[in-house]
């Protein structure tokens, strides 16, 4: 039943993507033989650029994780948390949103330590630590050039990200918030869901005194917030996009928090949508948004195809050493 029920999610969210990429070319006019052109005459200087900026973002998301593993002594080798990373890179294509990317770095490394609790915890605070750091790009942002982006859709997207942020550090770290939320979780049928904040509350713990520790990942989680603005700002550059820097700091991280939510397979069709939204604001065309978006998620995809071939290489490898022949 729990089987027929993820597929029929999964099916779900593919079908709310294909419908919402059908109505963004139908209500916005979008020629593809344009769209194509678009792409195809782009500056391949500024589009070599953007994608080794997310390359970057990629490597700093790495080490965070990682820094985060030493910090309560999980011993790991190289190789096999690179292995785990780039699970999750490749499966968060497929699966709803980039959470579904964590959920399999979770099961492949919990599988390997044996310690469930603690990888979970890390796993959380990291997407915690990226969601901070996203904030403060947003709010420098604003206070540098906010005067470009007084619009009401922009100041309340960042305030229901500012709201989402306060509400989640308050149940983690306030005793009196976490206790409330306990009590209003106590009903049979939020079980689960009561046991998942509780283990994630202790867990979390494990990091309190490690304050030099939790600066050092709030830097690089604001370090990798920057360089998905700047891999945008390339790309928009190498279609012709000429608009200020600020707007990109102000926007992306918007659209990546909304696409976190588990609507759409990858984001895709959502993300569109928003790009569309957003850089309209700029005075940006839907054929430049849209194009910006697809060149921004293609890049993605190379990324995900080269963490696939090396889960998948290792995955394969382990099974044959963990179920040797008889006889060796």
């Amino acid at each position: 039943m729990a089987k027929l029920k993820n597929i029929f999610l999964l099916c779900l969210r593919v079908c709310v993507s294909i419908l919402l990429l059908f109505l963004l070319f139908k209500f916005n006019r979008i020629d593809g033989g344009q769209l194509i052109a678009n792409i195809k005459n782009t500056n391949k200087f500024f589009l070599l650029a953007g994608f080794c900026s997310l390359l970057l973002s990629y490597l700093l998301g790495f080490l965070r994780w990682r820094m985060l593993l030493k910090a309560i002594s999980l011993k790991i080798s190289l190789k096999r948390l690179i292995c785990s990373f780039s699970g999750g890179v490749f499966f968060s294509i497929f699966l709803p949103s980039t959470i579904g990317g964590d959920l399999v770095r979770t099961a492949d490394l919990s599988g390997h330590t044996q310690k469930t609790k603690e990888v979970i915890a890390t796993v959380f605070l990291d997407r915690l630590s990226g969601y901070v750091g996203l904030v403060f790009v947003v709010l420098l942002a604003l206070s540098l050039g906010g005067g470009l982006v007084l619009d009401r859709v922009v100041l309340t997207s960042v305030a229901g990200i500012i709201a989402v942020l306060t509400l989640v550090l308050l149940v983690l770290f306030n005793r009196t918030i976490y206790q409330l939320i306990s009590r209003l979780l106590s009903s049979g049928k939020a079980g689960k869901i009561r046991e998942a904040v509780k283990n994630i509350h202790q867990e979390i713990h494990l990091f309190r005194n490690r304050k030099r520790m939790i600066a050092a990942n709030l830097l690089l989680s604001f370090m990798i917030q920057l360089f998905s603005p700047i891999s945008a700002y390339f790309i928009g550059l190498a279609l012709g996009v000429k608009i200020s820097f600020i707007y990109f700091l102000v926007f992306l991280p918007i659209i990546g928090a909304i696409t976190l939510l588990p609507i759409a397979i990858g984001g895709s069709g959502l993300r569109e949508w928003l790009y569309v939204v957003y850089f309209a604001k700029a005075g940006v065309t839907e054929h430049l948004a849209v194009a910006m978006s697809l060149l921004s998620f293609s890049f993605t995809v190379v990324y995900a195809a080269i963490g696939g071939l090396l889960y998948v290489f290792t995955v394969h490898r382990r099974r044959l050493q963990s179920n040797p022949p008889p006889g060796i």
